[in-house]
């Protein structure tokens, strides 16, 4: 079998791909706080020497919800120097572009814009750092999608369903389907893929001759039950799955065996946490497609900062260290020197032979002490690698081992959960903590009117977002429904039966995970809402502060915020619902169709809260007995929330016909079911892993 090439030629799309480039991570550290915006450079300095079609990026473009000056101007400035130019765009887009671009108010590719002479074309879904916020549900990303300097796509704000619409391109004979979507909740999204809520849709013409590039930005990695999205819930139509969010980089198209289809992980283009993931060496992609063939070439990144990691389990070596000497502690501080020095000279080596590297490297020794040793102090140790290494602070990490006890859910060790290791790879949130500390207390503290669920969200918003009236807005909208459902029973004042409705209720809403998740979007929505109208922010702001529409002379404080402005920050959440009705696009090189655009928007009418926080009985004494008035539902959504040469992957995908393609202007549902057989055939050099798998046929 002969091995497979793909020229550069008219039939050819040449994509760079990267995910998580976090512009902006640790921008105020004096060593680090340029890595991220160098690297960023690095890529599209690839993407222009390449002459690549259009970069995809897999999300996670900016490490906050709310980005700096900094950040934003240095962004646009790269943007604008390596995306603009002469250079003619090969590629058309052939889909309705209104829907694929629906929640922006220029509703095409930037290049189609006559205004605009865009030479390199972006294409990126948001991540969980990035993703939209606020009442007007936008992002970081927006910013730059209005400019007319990133294509923003791959958005939902649906919470019922999800219909992915691909962007379909075409240049020559070649023609991809580009489907993509952005950071949901990972347990929310798990429920609505078993629920088979979401739907990939297809072309209704020759669904066969595209090539299907999917980008997602989810856990790839199980954390929990349903806190990731197994590769078995994505569609087998799917020729290539750009997955985002994971850090470590897994470049080389990896097959999933029961799907048939190539999943590959770029990683993340800086080191963002000292774990193992991150010590490997960074990638990115350069992907060719030619019909229903492709050919993966990686590009290690020269400009990341070298990150060293090692190990030590000084129990391991009892001919060294013995915990009843006394100078036990003087021994262990010179073995760990010895092991950072060999470290050091590892990546002084390394830096040699790359002068584009960082001069100071990264280094994180991770240091066991359990058997009846002690720690030494860190600060007094690092202080010899101040001007040598480019964190040290937390270059030694002292971590011990806890025997495993015989579970008792009912006995809750939250210093036990606090103290285990990164490696156990133990993912500790906010939510689950409120849970269980609930789930476990005596039952004078437990919750008699809200949900555990509830309150961890709203503990969750409070903690990630600053949202400071997340509680107390929860706490008011869910003692509201309480009431209303207390006078629609016409239940008398007597504490029995209330409490014994109010349990009945809660207990209900419990059960239902949707209602409660509405409940939770409803409250949060009037916490951002219902703002102080009597102050007017101070226009002087520094350049540390993250760039946003509120603009404060000092503090975070939440009396010095308008009604109207957006909050959020990190995991963020989008709320809001907007429409927009335009019409299709054509698809000229740089013509413009006309385009209409609608908008509307919704609001909801509360009923007055007293300031006083009122207990059960005391609101529902307070209450009259009249009927309360109806109020319309305002539907929003919430989003949360992260080989060393260069190998060439040949991929062949073969197809049952390869047509040129026709006009077309509408989608069908279809599923996995119908699609047609197809087979993979590999060819590569001596060191593709894919040399030895042999050609599978799959059949309908």
């Amino acid at each position: 079998m002969s091995a497979v090439t793909l020229q550069d030629d008219e039939d050819t799309f040449k994509i760079l791909i990267a995910t998580d480039i976090h512009l902006g991570y640790l921008e105020k550290d004096p060593v680090r706080g340029n890595d991220t915006f160098v690297t960023f450079n690095e890529i599209l300095e690839h993407a222009q020497k390449n002459e690549v079609d259009f970069v995809l990026l897999g999300g996670d473009l900016f490490h906050e919800n709310k980005p700096s000056r900094k950040t934003i101007h240095t962004c646009l400035e790269s943007l604008r120097k390596y995306c603009m130019g002469d250079r003619p765009v090969r590629f058309e887009v052939l889909s309705d572009q209104a829907v694929n671009f629906q929640f922006s108010k220029f509703p095409w590719v930037n290049y189609q814009d006559e205004n605009l002479n865009i030479s390199m074309p972006i294409f990126s879904i948001h991540g969980n750092h990035d993703d939209p916020t606020g009442v007007d549900a936008l992002c970081a990303l927006d910013i730059l999608s209005c400019a007319g300097l990133l294509n923003h796509f791959g958005r939902s704000t649906s919470v019922e369903k999800i219909d992915i619409s691909p962007i379909l391109l075409r240049k020559g004979r070649t023609n991809i389907a580009l489907y993509g979507l952005g950071a949901i909740p990972d347990e929310r999204l798990y429920r609505m893929f078993v629920n088979k809520q979401v739907t990939m849709l297809r072309p209704k013409e020759d669904e066969d001759s595209w090539f299907n590039l999917f980008v997602i930005h989810q856990n790839r990695s199980k954390h929990g039950a349903t806190n990731y999205i197994p590769e078995q819930f994505l569609d087998d139509f799917i020729n290539l799955v750009v997955w985002g969010h994971e850090h470590e980089c897994k470049i080389t198209p990896a097959q999933n065996e029961q799907q048939h289809f190539y999943v590959t992980q770029p990683g993340s283009s800086v080191v963002t946490s000292l774990s193992p993931g991150e010590a490997v060496k960074k990638h990115i992609g350069l992907l060719r497609v030619k019909g229903k063939k492709m050919k993966m070439q990686k590009i290690a990144l020269e400009t990341v900062r070298t990150f060293y990691m090692d190990d030590v389990v000084l129990a391991d070596h009892p001919e060294l260290f013995n915990p009843d000497n006394p100078g036990v502690t003087h021994t262990i501080q010179t073995f760990c020197r010895e092991k950072i020095e060999m470290m050091l000279d590892n990546a002084e080596r390394e830096r040699l032979g790359n002068p584009r590297q960082p001069e100071k490297p990264l280094i994180r020794l991770r240091v066991d002490y359990t058997g009846g040793f002690e720690p030494f102090i860190v600060h007094r140790f690092s202080q010899k690698y101040m001007d040598r290494v480019a964190n040290p602070k937390d270059i030694i990490h002292f971590f011990r081992h806890r025997e495993q006890k015989e579970k008792n859910d009912s006995d809750l060790n939250f210093g036990k959960l606090f103290s285990r290791p990164a490696s156990e790879g133990v993912t500790l949130r906010v939510e689950d903590l409120v849970k269980q500390y609930f789930q476990t207390a005596e039952k004078k503290v437990q919750l008699s009117l809200l949900t555990e669920r509830g309150m961890g969200e709203a503990v969750q918003e409070f903690v990630d977002k600053e949202e400071k009236d997340a509680i107390e807005e929860l706490v008011k909208f869910q003692l509201e429904k309480t009431q209303r459902f207390l006078k629609e029973r016409h239940i008398d004042a007597e504490e029995e039966k209330i409490d014994e409705e109010v349990r009945k209720f809660r207990e209900s809403r419990r059960k239902n995970m949707e209602e409660e998740d509405e409940e939770v979007r409803e409250a949060m929505t009037r916490a951002r809402a219902h703002r102080p109208k009597d102050v007017v922010p101070d226009s002087a702001s520094s350049d540390e502060e993250p760039m946003d529409i509120e603009m404060k002379a000092s503090g975070d404080s939440d009396d010095d915020i308008p009604t109207t402005l957006s909050r959020g920050r990190g995991r963020g959440r989008a709320r809001g619902a907007r429409g927009q009705n335009s019409t299709a696009r054509g698809s000229s090189r740089r013509g413009r169709g006309s385009t209409s655009q609608g908008s509307s928007a919704s609001s909801r009418a509360y009923k007055s809260v007293p300031d006083k926080n009122l207990s059960i009985m005391d609101a529902f004494r307070s209450l009259k007995p009249e009927p309360s008035q109806s109020t319309s539902k305002f539907f929003s959504e919430e989003i949360i929330d992260d080989e060393l040469d260069l190998e060439e992957s040949h991929i062949s995908l073969s197809s049952k016909r390869n047509q040129r393609f026709s006009a077309m202007s509408s989608f069908s549902k279809r599923g996995s079911q119908s699609q047609t057989s197809r087979g993979v055939d590999f060819e590569s050099d001596e060191d593709d892993p894919f040399k030895t798998t042999a050609t599978s046929r799959r059949k309908k």
